[in-house]
């Protein structure tokens, strides 16, 4: 599979979205999940690039997550801004991708996904939790192939 458009169905996409809407209701943190073919430069580096071109670095308080994805390189990042990034064990993120591979290996990219963002949501829930007048910054929706 190397194309952006046959790695998730209409349906898992919305499935995913809406764990991004479940995860985010209780914290003011924020998801997002980027998918696109593949990347020239190494994969973390492009995900930083990612972040910062979806604004994410701009959050309040600094608690965005990113999930980038390049289909066709086969592999994937999950990234969190300077606030979240200080919140969490030194472990976190490695033991969420962890989690992820398991299902991606067996070609479940929707279960990966969903299970990484619940994983991340309950972690942003822990450190960043929802205060009333806290708004949506940033769209639920993936983004892809900027």
């Amino acid at each position: 599979m190397s194309k952006v458009e046959d790695f998730l169905t209409k349906e898992e996409e919305q499935e995913i979205v809406e764990a991004i809407r479940m995860a985010e209701k209780e914290t003011s943190g924020e998801i997002r999940v980027h998918i696109e073919k593949t990347t020239s430069i190494d994969a973390f580096d492009r995900a930083l690039e990612v972040f910062h071109l979806l604004e994410m670095n701009k959050t309040a308080l600094k608690n965005g997550v990113l999930i980038y994805v390049a289909v066709k390189d086969r592999t994937f990042v999950i990234c969190g801004d300077q606030g979240i990034n200080e919140a969490v064990t030194k472990d976190f993120w490695e033991t969420t991708k962890e989690i992820m591979v398991g299902h991606f290996k067996n070609g479940d990219f929707k279960q990966g996904l969903i299970d990484g963002i619940t994983k991340a949501g309950n972690e942003l829930k822990k450190y960043f939790p929802y205060k009333e007048g806290d708004t949506n910054e940033l769209s639920n929706e993936i983004s892809k192939g900027l």
